[in-house]
């Protein structure tokens, strides 16, 4: 009973911590004040409406809205396949190969995005938007690799074997079996992946140029060069969308299953 009660307390302490800062920013955000203080001096609307001509934070955005679809698509295109043929063997090869996915996510992000430029300069390949999608695609496939290793893991073989005992090729079966009853665990690691590109700091710092100002940069500057209130009300429409997209995602896909 003690142990259960530490935990709970844990738990709760655990669960104030990552969930309020994000609240004193949303109430931040709603201030009539010209500065980022708590609890604002009043209440008001007015960064949210700016945001309608903040051109530069909107052109960030679009480009971490286009380089994150981009990241996606190609993470899956990568991923699936990946995933497909290292769940299905049992070989050392294998093993090999899902630690070679899983790495990207054991480096410091910081040294991956420095490795990276330095990589490409010995290429002779400038910084460009091309860059940038490659370098997030790198970091971001492994989230793909592993949702729908889990969810082929839990794929019942005797579909497969039916499927190829009624004369249905390799691709049929892919097509009308395999790919319906993975499609929650590829959903899962897409949107992860989507998530982890728009958010990217250190990645997107080292392999953008002037073209592809980031969103995550774009604020960090503002804030280190001006504490521009409407930076609050950018990170309140990012948490409202991010929650709203999680709760779409759990009804679509099961995301919290995928996760475990």
């Amino acid at each position: 009973m003690g142990l259960r009660l530490t935990m709970g307390a844990l738990a709760a302490v655990a669960f104030l911590l990552l969930v309020s800062p994000g609240l004193v920013v949303i109430v931040v955000s709603f201030t009539s004040g010209y500065s980022l203080k708590f609890p604002p001096p009043g209440y008001s609307l007015r960064w949210y409406v700016s945001l309608l001509d903040a051109w530069q934070l909107q052109f960030a955005a679009a480009n971490s809205v286009k380089v994150a679809l981009w990241t996606t698509g190609l993470s899956v295109l990568l991923g699936v396949p990946a995933a497909l043929a290292i769940a299905r063997s049992a070989s050392a090869r294998a093993r090999v190969l899902d630690s070679l996915f899983m790495s990207p996510l054991v480096l410091p992000a910081l040294s991956f995005g420095l490795a990276a430029l330095m990589f490409f300069s010995a290429l002779g390949l400038p910084v460009s938007p091309l860059t940038l999608v490659i370098g997030h695609v790198v970091v971001c496939v492994p989230f793909v690799v592993r949702t729908t290793i889990a969810s082929v893991a839990q794929l019942d073989l005797a579909l497969l074997e039916s499927s190829a005992s009624l004369g249905a090729s390799r691709l049929y079966t892919f097509r009308r079996v395999t790919l319906p009853l993975i499609r929650p665990g590829i959903l899962a690691g897409a949107f992860i992946a989507f998530m982890s590109s728009f958010d990217n700091v250190p990645v997107s710092l080292f392999l953008r140029d002037a073209r592809s100002d980031m969103l995550p940069i774009r604020m960090w500057q503002d804030l280190e060069g001006k504490l521009d209130v409407s930076i609050a009300a950018v990170s309140g429409v990012m948490i409202v969308v991010t929650l709203s997209a999680m709760i779409l995602m759990e009804r679509l896909a099961g995301l919290s299953r995928r996760l475990r």
